[in-house]
């Protein structure tokens, strides 16, 4: 059975972004995409949210 996780980045560069990879990834979740949400007044986004799962029997 698959478990998930979302991890929600309100402060989205570059750094943040690797950090919260890079922490999953070592707890044995694998990276499964990212979305973004975006502000109208910017190109920036807003937001990320990274998403993973992982085995829920092999955890």
């Amino acid at each position: 059975m698959l478990q998930y996780k979302v991890v929600e980045l309100s402060n989205v560069t570059e750094e943040t972004i690797e950090e919260a990879l890079n922490e999953k990834v070592v707890e044995g979740w694998n990276f499964d995409g990212m979305q973004f949400a975006m502000r109208e007044s910017s190109k920036r986004p807003a937001m990320a949210f990274l998403l993973f799962t992982r085995d829920k029997d092999k955890a």
